[in-house]
């Protein structure tokens, strides 16, 4: 991977950037995506953000070995601290959890007034991260799963404006599947799900085992709950 060929999820990533953005990309890491998006001509300039020095220093090389210092700015910082408000109109972060890439979102969303679209990839979790984005006034405007050496990734799109994808009855099983993922149902998402309803089943085995408390009782109902909804999708 490098500034001319990306990975699969990051080149996902690329592609939802509006032509002649400016970006930011937090947990920029070698900075590959913004280096990518620059030279691809689907952006007019970049802050690169890393709070780790050694991802930073690569970030810094990168940027150097393309001679793009005046385009793209490398900043050592942790999350959106390394913007100023106004500065970009995108937000990717890539490659991380669900609940960090949330208390990044939620630590400097007095940074995002001016922001017009945030492109999240999380690893694991993005429950977490769409429901960040409705309490926050974000609308999921699409999304995508993808498998990538034995990894399956979703990649969450939200803007400022748009018509929201979740209905009232299914609103709870949506934010944990996504909905535009539960319509498509593509073979990546079925192979996630079924592989989670396989390890909930192993949890439900252990209440079984356990004592019959109320709240054993209660989780056990729960994930039961949990099981047959995602089961449903899937069929």
């Amino acid at each position: 991977m490098n500034e001319s060929i990306l990975s699969k999820r990051l080149e996902m990533v690329a592609n939802k950037i509006p032509q002649g953005s400016r970006l930011a990309d937090i947990g920029s890491d070698h900075a590959y995506l913004p280096c990518f998006a620059f030279r691809k001509g689907i952006i007019t300039s970049a802050i690169a953000g890393e709070v780790n020095e050694g991802p930073f220093q690569s970030a810094v090389e990168q940027v150097r070995k393309l001679n793009y210092q005046g385009d793209i700015s490398v900043r050592k910082g942790n999350g959106l601290e390394v913007i100023k408000t106004g500065e970009v109109d995108v937000i990717t972060i890539a490659g991380m959890g669900g609940p960090l890439i949330s208390n990044i979102l939620e630590a400097g969303k007095e940074k995002l007034s001016e922001v017009s679209r945030l492109i999240l990839q999380p690893n694991v979790a993005a429950n977490k991260v769409r429901d960040w984005l409705v309490k926050n006034n974000w609308l999921l405007i699409g999304e995508e799963i993808i498998e990538e050496d034995g990894v399956i990734y979703e990649i969450l799109v939200a803007d400022r404006q748009g018509t929201s994808p979740y209905s009232e009855e299914n609103y709870q099983l949506e934010i944990l599947l996504g909905p535009f993922l539960m319509k498509n149902r593509n073979e990546s998402f079925v192979k996630k799900w079924k592989t989670e309803v396989v390890e909930w089943k192993k949890i439900v085995k252990q209440f079984d085992k356990a004592k019959p408390t109320l709240e054993v009782l209660k989780k056990k109902q729960e994930l039961l709950e949990k099981i047959n909804e995602v089961e449903e999708v899937l069929s």
